[in-house]
């Protein structure tokens, strides 16, 4: 029984991290969404899951395309953890960053393993649409 839900969250994540990166394949910015998806898991080992969030975010910038990348990569990491079936985080109508600084050391651990497993797929999927 355990295997068939580990397999199952497993798919939910595959197919929600290949709509992302079809979305981010069709981003003037494209080439920088994927150079973003394949850098920020080594952002969040080195540097922790929220300092790398509070960085996406203040790269955010509507007037770039690279701003526009980041924009739509924490968007997906948020609506990941919303719809994700562990409800590891309550984000509905709520700011990534300042929910995932709140969390206590382990919740925190929860989520970045969770965030890290999105972002396997992602990367994948990314490299994979989103040709150099």
């Amino acid at each position: 029984m355990m295997a068939d839900t580990i397999s199952g969250l497993e798919c939910d994540r595959a197919e929600f991290a290949y709509e992302c990166a079809l979305k981010g394949s069709n981003l003037p910015a494209k080439s920088d969404y994927r150079s973003y998806a394949k850098k920020i898991p080594m952002y969040i080992k080195t540097n922790g899951l929220g300092a790398t969030f509070a960085f996406v975010k203040s790269k955010i910038d509507e007037k770039s395309e690279r701003g526009k990348a980041y924009k739509l990569l924490y968007e997906q990491t948020s609506e990941w953890l919303k719809s994700d079936s562990k409800g590891l985080i309550d984000l509905e109508g709520k700011d990534l960053v300042y929910e995932i600084i709140k969390q206590d050391s382990s919740q925190y651990r929860t989520i970045t393993i969770e965030v890290l497993e999105f972002f396997t797929w992602l990367r994948r999927f990314a490299e994979g649409l989103i040709k150099e």
